[in-house]
């Protein structure tokens, strides 16, 4: 029989101080309870079920598009409620059914695989994923018999003073028998200090009915670390990063200070690339082998071809080929694509235009809505007017064109192939092959006039 998991995600998230849901908060660029997702659909589990609630459109918008089906808990009345409201949703299950929360971006994909495994191997009705914590404090506690048998899972707002000895933690990951838990979920009673249903009641209403319960000891307590506060989800960010780059390390990359690179989960990076300090790559991004990517350099859903260099730049949505140079402080926004060997300079923005092979634009330049092709040299303080203020306009750069220092090129306009347009021109009329235009008013000049102004004492403060 397939695998359910039940992801709940349903709570505000007070702690948090937002009027974002908690799961929907963002590390390293994706939604907390994606993590989540991600992790369950790894480990093989073929049904995923969130529940949601507060923010519940925002929470369900995040994961659209995707095979994961929703259930509502309009009113938020405790995890055991929680499961109550999805089952109601999906009807019975009856094959092993992970339950676990969508605020505990950590989990590991192999942690879910084992908790089916040891569910299977032992045929307990609920296998729980249980931590040895340093301080459990805010956790739920394990509780054993003097055989070591899991006798219940006791809450931190209803322990006993002779249960805050325990180290032995609830990291809130179940995999249940379908059939044992919606026998028993019923059951629960919300006789407690927060007036909840406890999903975690059902491990002695299992116990008592005689049914076997195991709690498998997590060889990693930070897999259950959940994220309550602004300050947990800033701790969490951190053990993610360090795992995301000590995985890229591992695999080839340089990394020249780990605590200063973010790295998304779901970036990829080639061997010998170098990553310098204050770097960030976000998104769909692939990067080839042998790249330099910063200092100081952001780069999101873009594909950066091998041996690229990208120097204290932001690269956003973007193609580049291989040994592309980028930078310093470089804006190549989305639909920019760089062919072989070509160049986006010292302040250089460029925005939905296609740079041919070995063409350069070395500073100082916007080029907006533009075809530029092979070999070409755009000048420094160029400006493609593409925007007559209702609709866009494309230009076109021709192979091996030298446009002039500060042209304006008034779209729509074309510069054939090998023309030349002489500094400080406005081209509003195409330029045919191998010609030069120069668009210049006449110069004039007056001797003597600075003089004079000086005698009349007009430059005087």
């Amino acid at each position: 029989m397939g695998v359910t998991a039940l992801i709940l995600a349903a709570g505000e998230g007070t702690r948090m101080k937002s009027t974002l849901p908690k799961v929907a908060h963002r590390i390293l660029g994706v939604p907390m309870v994606e993590y989540v997702v991600t992790a369950v659909r790894a480990a093989g589990v073929e049904r995923i079920v969130v529940v949601t609630g507060h923010g519940a459109d925002v929470v369900e918008s995040l994961l659209a598009g995707t095979d994961v089906e929703f259930a509502r808990q309009d009113e938020q009345l405790g995890t055991g409620h929680a499961v109550m409201c999805a089952l109601e949703t999906v009807g019975e299950l009856t094959g092993p059914v992970v339950v676990l929360a969508g605020d505990v971006p950590l989990i590991r994909a192999e942690t879910v695989a084992g908790l089916v495994q040891a569910q299977a191997a032992s045929g307990a009705a609920c296998v729980v994923l249980s931590a040895l914590f340093p301080d459990p404090t805010g956790y739920g506690r394990i509780v054993r018999d003097d055989t070591g048998s899991v006798m219940a899972i006791v809450e931190q707002k209803d322990l006993e003073p002779g249960h805050l000895a325990i180290a032995e933690g609830n990291a809130g990951i179940y995999c249940f028998d379908g059939a044992a838990l919606g026998a028993h979920l019923h059951r629960l009673e919300a006789s407690n200090a927060q007036s909840e249903y406890y999903l975690t009641d059902t491990v002695a209403l299992m116990v008592a009915a005689g049914l076997g319960v195991e709690a498998v000891v997590s060889e990693d307590a930070e897999e259950s670390y959940g994220v309550n506060s602004r300050i947990q989800l800033a701790e969490v960010a951190g053990v993610l990063r360090k795992r995301i780059n000590e995985g890229h390390m591992l695999a080839g990359v340089s990394i020249t200070d780990p605590s200063l690179a973010w790295i998304g989960p779901d970036v990829e990076i080639g061997r010998d690339t170098v990553v310098e300090p204050m770097t960030f790559l976000m998104g769909r991004t692939g990067v080839g082998e042998g790249c330099l990517l910063g200092p100081d350099t952001r780069i999101t859903d873009s594909v950066i071809g091998a041996g690229c260099t990208v120097d204290s730049s932001i690269v956003i949505g973007s193609t580049l080929a291989a040994r592309v140079s980028v930078g310093p402080r470089a804006y190549l926004r989305p639909g920019t694509v760089m062919a072989e060997g070509s160049k986006a300079g010292t302040s250089v923005e460029i925005k939905n235009s296609h740079v041919g092979a070995g063409s350069k634009v070395p500073h100082l330049s916007y080029i907006g809505d533009t075809d530029i092709g092979e070999n070409a040299n755009i000048g420094a303080g160029t400006i493609t007017c593409n925007y007559d203020g209702r609709s866009k306009h494309r230009t076109v750069i021709g192979d091996g064109a030298f446009v002039g220092s500060d042209t304006m090129l008034i779209a729509p306009v074309e510069v054939g192939p090998g023309a030349v347009t002489g500094a400080g021109s406005a081209i509003a009329q195409d330029v045919p092959a191998d010609a030069l235009a120069v668009e210049r008013t006449e110069q004039r000049t007056i001797e003597g006039w600075a003089a004079q102004r000086r005698d009349k004492g007009q430059g005087d403060e």
